[in-house]
């Protein structure tokens, strides 16, 4: 009896050895299982409640997935968020005789300004159709080069051996011939925009119009823009030649060229041309506009003029 009294007193004592063992184990559970279900994370719980609150955590990487061009945002940028910084005002020369690239450049994505060449077959179509497009229409004078044959010059050609009154009729003939016209810019010219006589007389007749004149820039001793400022007008300049060199891939450089010019400076004036490398010309200056795009915006002449120069002239018409 004893022994069974032992024996029964020995497992009654380790039953409840294992009793309380089991519900310690499940007081343990229960308590971690009610913390994890009250606690959540406490980054998760920030976020929800704070809809922008990744913006406040260094830890969390805010990255936009890499597009499929390479790496550049293939987004165009709003222009009011550049258009104070970085701004280009192209122009495009040699318009008005049907030349090659005509329509390739009235096709381009872009705002830029149209040099018609007056007193030629489609002087007037063009500007026209450039003002129907939007686009900036701009005389583009024939002035007498140092070097050059005359041919090249074309019809109604302002040469410094003219009178004071020759020189004034030639320029007004010429913008009476282009409808549209805000103002005037040399088509060669390097001897003429070096003469302080014959350039007094094409600013003069300028002002008086409430026109404007951008120097081309084929002579880098050029008078035009010293003389523009003393006369109270705008003294706009080409910065840039895109086509000095009449291959696609050239031009695409020259834009990029452009872009940094832009960018460093807050503008840049840059000169393209229709002609007998015009297709080429604008499937480069297309490539380039392709880059340039997120970086720059491409405006009219004159709304360049009107913001770096504060002109607000209004033209007076014959």
């Amino acid at each position: 009896m004893v022994v069974e009294l032992e024996g029964g007193f020995l497992m009654n004592k380790g039953y409840r050895l294992v009793k309380r063992t089991m519900m310690c184990l499940i007081a343990l559970v229960v308590i971690l299982t009610t913390l994890c279900i009250a606690v959540p994370p406490a980054q998760g719980k920030e976020i929800a409640q704070d809809p922008g609150g990744m913006q406040k955590h260094p830890g969390v990487l805010l990255a936009e997935p890499v597009p499929p061009s390479g790496g550049r945002s293939t987004r165009v940028q709003p222009a009011e968020n550049i258009s104070d910084h970085s701004r280009v005002a192209m122009i495009i020369d040699d318009f008005g005789n049907g030349m090659r690239g005509t329509d390739e450049m009235f096709a381009l994505p872009v705002k830029f300004t149209v040099a018609v060449m007056p007193f030629l077959p489609t002087s007037e179509k063009d500007a026209r159709r450039a003002h129907e497009q939007g686009l900036d229409v701009l005389v583009h004078l024939p002035m007498e080069p140092n070097k050059g044959r005359p041919e090249w010059l074309g019809p109604g050609a302002v040469l410094t051996r003219m009178s004071d009154t020759e020189v004034r009729q030639r320029v007004e003939a010429a913008l009476d011939n282009i409808p549209f016209a805000i103002g005037i810019n040399n088509h060669m010219g390097s001897k003429v925009t070096g003469d302080e006589r014959v350039m007094g007389i094409i600013l003069s007749v300028c002002k008086e119009r409430g026109l404007f004149f951008v120097d081309s820039h084929t002579n880098y001793r050029s008078i035009a823009g010293r003389m523009a400022r003393e006369m109270g007008l705008p003294p706009v300049e080409n910065h840039i030649f895109l086509d000095d060199v009449h291959t696609s891939g050239h031009v695409v450089k020259q834009m990029r060229l452009v872009q940094e010019r832009a960018k460093s400076q807050t503008y840049c004036v840059t000169i393209g041309h229709v002609g007998v490398q015009g297709k080429e010309t604008a499937a480069g200056i297309r490539s380039g506009i392709a880059e340039l795009k997120d970086s720059v915006e491409f405006v009219g002449i004159s709304d360049l003029v009107k913001d770096q120069w504060k002109w607000n002239s209004r033209l007076t018409l014959p």
